[in-house]
């Protein structure tokens, strides 16, 4: 191991007397694993971190079923502008895409809108409006949302630490939810915790729908802009094919530009629009049916989708690339959860999209049936001239929002996988103060553009990009259905016979629709497979270094013994002040502490070894955030803090995250000197507190505590004791116990511990970052190589780092490096 560090005795002490001369003054953020200052972002990051709180307020109705119907009408008049635009403007190219060599028999038209009805009626309302949407991880949905889900009730996770304290927290989320039948739950438990095979297979398929979804944020915009925009030669026939592309590039630039307004505003100016464009084609395709055709409705009648495949063949199979255009954009409708409710999502799906969607193919297919050679331009043909302009319009502007479902599908997803250590660190933003799951990714942002913008300047046309999406949507239905099969077998107490009917229907269905696309793979399908492999690369490296690098750290870290050696050896120098020693190991003391103490013999006067990590679950309440473990002898005041969060939760301003630390830790110094707390393998939970602060035990109150022991309970070395914050009242989990009346010596001890803690905190503040360049070892394969030594390092160089997220000055920040050969 290689060590080099960037400080020194007296740049602590210099750092905090500056903290100290300026504190209030600065304001600086909290955030995972970052190390690089950024002046320039911190005004967008106080602003992420004012709306959350506002938004975490507004969501104490609650967020999933228990809304109030004001709210819940609210939102579903946003889910008509965000999560509709994809779907509702399928009908201006579905049969078209159908039917690309014309109408060969009248009944063929039957047969294909049997199939669009049947098909649409299957995969989006039963399988994702009340199947899929029933599965999501407290009000977020998604594939990642569902990998987090199955994290919580099985041991998947292939980053070793899990601590038995968390699962205190993730049970809560749990209750209210009937396990499944016992013996088939343990038997998929067991399945999945201990073969190796099983947990990467899970991670990659979820890494690969994660892909899809991304990609498809980049097709969805390019498709739906540049086939609005081609609508334009219908009038203005001079224009080039390079005109309608740059006019696309530019619409392209100023939609993803207004993203950073948050999706509660878009929402609002997106609604109106789709709502009068699906009161339209609603509309258009009544009058269609009873004009042209009403035997149209026959289409309901199962024997026309056999009489078509009957009749043709291989050619009716390859047209279901085709039909499955109709159903393009359900997935948005599963992963942007977290931005609405379920509630909103099937009033305004039932009572607003399906209705005006089926309504349009079945006046399309009655209009095709007197006019089958107008099949090619379907959709402008059978409207009524005199609404061809206000259709024109309204199609222009419904194509340019039906890309802002998969950009806000793209933002949640992106935002999940980060939380689990699976996609380089970005910058996620909290656009409303009403809803929390309303985010903003700027990096992202520029990436989809760019993506965007590239993909329509190199095709130029709308086939090769149409070849494309649909095996995005396949690809991501197929994988959800096999994460939605886990979760019943895992979760879910229902029978196993409607489990497998579940798998059956859908999975088969779903690989037949496959097949029709990958025939035509050559034709454009491989677009989205490229780039997919790009984005599974990046994650798939990130990921594997990120657990290498931590099994690393695991192996080698700091034995108990070695670090009160340390911590007595009479060299060492005492700093005033404390010091929050970043890294992100959870069970012991990093490897770069000893580097530290080695070449700068010196301490703060508290040390803290703060690790922050997420939970496989939405939110972890602030009374339940901190875990707290006593390193070393009282006269040198070493703890090791563990900070937990969910995957929706966002790290704190560093003020604030610094206030609430301290405010916790003195509440574990009263339990340590009460109770003993940490020195056996005990969880404390003190359900009745007030300030801890050096004058808040003169009011001698006799705090209650509960006290659970667990089978799988760290060791006594390695025990950590979590402090919340909750209603006092009987449980079969706990048994509850009054601490004994404090003497006048024990309170004085613990006034003068606390006050110690509160005059160093008053001293200043260091941030203390262990960063470690890691390499891959002299002897491994070249492959290794290549991923660690060059992908992994250009990933990380790039990615936001350290104090650049949490914009803390310089002056505060030391940085202790250390190479690691992996």
């Amino acid at each position: 191991m290689r060590f080099h560090s960037g400080g020194s005795v007296s740049g602590m002490a210099q750092a905090a007397a500056a903290d100290h001369d300026n504190k209030e003054e600065e304001i600086v953020i909290v955030d995972l694993e970052q190390s690089e200052v950024d002046d320039d972002a911190a005004p967008e990051m106080r602003r992420q971190d004012s709306l959350y709180a506002a938004a975490t307020r507004a969501a104490g109705a609650g967020h999933n079923g228990q809304d109030g119907w004001a709210r819940t009408l609210r939102l579903a008049f946003q889910c008509v502008g965000i999560l509709y635009g994809d779907i509702g403007t399928s009908p201006l190219f579905v049969y078209s895409s159908t039917f690309r060599d014309g109408v060969g028999h009248p009944d063929d038209l039957l047969g294909a809108l049997s199939l669009i009805i049947y098909s649409f009626l299957l995969f989006t309302v039963i399988k994702y409006v009340y199947i899929a949407l029933r599965a999501n991880d407290d009000g977020d949905g998604g594939t990642f949302a569902l990998y987090t889900l199955i994290s919580r009730h099985a041991k998947v996770s292939l980053i070793p630490n899990q601590q038995a304290e968390d699962e205190l927290v993730s049970n809560k989320y749990n209750r209210g939810k009937p396990p499944a039948t016992l013996r088939r739950a343990q038997w998929m438990k067991e399945l999945l915790e201990t073969n190796k095979a099983v947990k990467i297979s899970l991670f990659l398929l979820t890494m690969l729908a994660t892909a899809m979804v991304i990609s498809d944020a980049i097709l969805t915009p390019a498709i739906s802009v540049l086939s609005a925009v081609g609508g334009l030669k219908e009038k203005a026939p001079y224009l080039t094919t390079d005109e309608i592309v740059w006019i696309t590039v530019g619409i392209l630039v100023v939609l993803f530009a207004i993203q950073r307004f948050g999706t509660d505003k878009v929402g609002y100016l997106f609604a109106p629009v789709i709502l009068l464009w699906l009161l339209l084609i609603g509309g258009v395709g009544v009058y269609n049916l009873i004009k042209y055709d009403t035997s149209a409705l026959r289409a309901f009648n199962l024997k026309y989708i056999i009489d078509y495949f009957r009749r043709n063949k291989k050619k009716g199979w390859v047209s279901l690339g085709g039909i499955l255009l109709c159903f393009t954009g359900t997935e948005a409708l599963f992963s942007d959860l977290g931005y609405f409710s379920i509630r909103s999502i099937q009033l305004s799906f039932g009572f607003g999209l399906v209705p005006s969607v089926l309504l349009a193919y079945i006046g399309q297919a009655a209009y095709l049936r007197v006019h089958p050679e107008d099949v090619a331009n379907t959709f402008y043909k059978s409207t009524p001239v005199s609404l061809f302009w206000p259709t024109f319009i309204l199609a222009l502007a419904a194509s340019i929002i039906g890309s802002q479902a998969m950009i806000s599908c793209a933002f949640a997803t992106i935002s999940h996988s980060q939380t689990l250590s699976c996609f380089p660190r970005v910058k996620i933003l909290h656009t409303s103060r009403q809803y929390s799951g309303q985010l903003y990714i700027p990096e992202v942002n520029y990436l989809l553009c760019l993506g965007a913008c590239l993909v329509t300047i190199g095709f130029k046309t709308t086939v090769i990009i149409g070849e494309a999406h649909g095996i995005c949507v396949v690809l991501v239905m197929i994988i959800t259905t096999l994460l939605l099969t886990i979760v019943m077998l895992l979760i879910w107490k229902i029978s196993i016979w409607w489990i497998a009917v579940f798998f059956i229907v859908f999975m088969s269905s779903e690989l037949i629709y496959l097949s029709a696309i990958l025939y035509r793979f050559a034709h454009g399908a491989y677009v989205p497979v490229a780039m997919s492999a790009v984005l599974m690369a990046v994650m798939i490296v990130w990921h594997y270094v990120h657990v290498k690098k931590y099994n690393f750290e695991l192996e080698h870290s700091v034995p108990r013994d070695k670090v009160k050696e340390l911590l007595g050896r009479r060299d060492i120098q005492r700093v005033p002040g404390i010091g929050l020693f970043y890294n992100e190991l959870v069970q012991g003391i990093p490897p770069v502490f000893p580097h530290l103490i080695e070449k700068i013999p010196s301490i703060h006067s508290v040390l803290i070894f703060v690790s922050m990590k997420h939970l496989p679950i939405p939110s972890v309440d602030m009374s339940e955030r901190f875990l707290f473990r006593q390193v070393d002898r009282e006269d040198y005041k070493v703890f090791q803090c563990v900070a937990r969060y969910g995957y929706r939760d966002p790290f704190e301003e560093a003020k604030d995250f610094v206030d609430k630390l301290v405010e916790y830790l003195q509440y574990y110094i009263r339990d340590v000197n009460l109770y003993g707390v940490g020195s056996e393998p005990m969880l404390i939970q003190s359900s009745s507190y007030r300030s801890c602060r050096a004058d808040s035990f003169g009011t001698h109150e006799k705090p209650l505590v509960k006290a659970v022991y667990a089978e799988e309970m760290l060791t006594p070395a390695e025990s950590f004791s979590e402090h919340t914050r909750q209603p006092s009242g009987k449980s079969k989990h706990f048994t509850q116990f009054q601490g004994e009346k404090m003497n006048v010596v024990e309170m004085m001890k613990i006034q003068h511990e606390q006050q110690s803690i509160l005059e160093e905190m008053n001293k200043g503040m260091v941030y203390i970052f262990g960063e470690s360049e890691v390499v891959a070892r002299p002897h491994s394969s070249l492959l290794k190589k290549i991923v660690v030594n060059y992908i992994y390092s250009f990933l990380r160089k790039n990615s936001r780092n350290g104090e650049k997220m949490m914009s803390i000055p310089r002056r505060q920040v030391l940085k202790v490096g250390i190479s690691y050969e992996i």
